[in-house]
């Protein structure tokens, strides 16, 4: 079945269609770079035109399996809005649900259990400015205590308290989060701080060896920050450089996620 096929037998319309693609083109992404962790962890995006409906993997599938039609509608409530027989994780629900719904910019949710981002979520200080990866999230990171699985809605309250203005927020002992306007940003953010984190945790295991770490001073991480957020140079949103290549090289190797 074709894209083109399975978009019209659905009666999806072509501007949800390109949501769709570009979402299963993420958990490709993640699938493909290692960050995945089997059918656990979720990515949700919101349907263009509709600020109560998201779309979210099916409960049991793979990353590398999820194709734009096997993307699950819900809404905010939880409810299933297509006619499939494939549940969704009420701790995707839980989390996803309270950042679509409290942030505009949040078209893009991604949650996942990297090894590194968790290793880090454990330390008090979570990232360290230790790399050029790390200085995006230089005093740019959020903090959520581990609760538990995340399954009660008043937890909900919590996460979008301690995430606030934040593109990036760790999940203490759990994982980490991040959200853009595109799935693009979102994959991004996830890249550069995982990336980060496993820097960091290979100069910590120097360390510990009796390596001396060498940290920027403040000024110096809070200048190269705001070179990231303030799109200084020719320094461009997270995603808008890197994600068009990115699919391009995942049509050229398996480009069955379109359909």
């Amino acid at each position: 079945m074709n894209a083109m096929s399975a978009r019209e037998q659905r009666g999806i319309n072509p501007a949800e269609w390109d949501a769709r693609v570009k979402l299963a083109a993420c958990y490709r992404m993640v699938a493909k770079l290692g960050m995945d962790d089997l059918i656990y962890n979720h990515i949700s995006m919101r349907v263009p035109g509709h600020d109560d409906q998201f779309l979210i993997n099916p409960y049991g599938l793979l990353f590398d399996e999820i194709t734009a039609s096997s993307l699950v509608k819900i809404d905010t409530k939880g409810n299933k809005l297509d006619d499939t027989p494939q549940a969704v994780n009420v701790a995707a629900f839980v989390i996803h649900a309270a950042i679509h719904t409290s942030n505009h910019d949040a078209a893009c949710v991604l949650h996942t259990h990297s090894d590194a981002s968790v290793a880090v979520s454990g330390q008090e200080k979570g990232l360290l400015p230790l790399s050029q990866f790390a200085m995006r999230f230089h005093d740019r990171q959020a903090f959520h205590d581990y609760e538990g699985v995340a399954i009660d809605l008043d937890e909900q309250v919590r996460l979008v308290r301690d995430l606030g203005q934040h593109k990036v927020m760790l999940m203490r002992n759990h994982g980490i989060l991040t959200v853009g306007r595109t799935p693009g940003e979102a994959f991004m953010l996830l890249y550069y701080f995982e990336r980060a984190a496993r820097i960091q945790l290979q100069m910590q295991a120097a360390a510990a060896a009796g390596a001396k770490l060498v940290m920027p001073p403040h000024e110096v991480c809070e200048k190269a920050a705001r070179q990231f957020w303030e799109l200084q140079g020719d320094i461009l949103v997270p995603g808008e450089r890197e994600w068009p290549a990115l699919m391009r090289q995942l049509d050229r190797t398996d480009p069955s996620y379109r359909n």
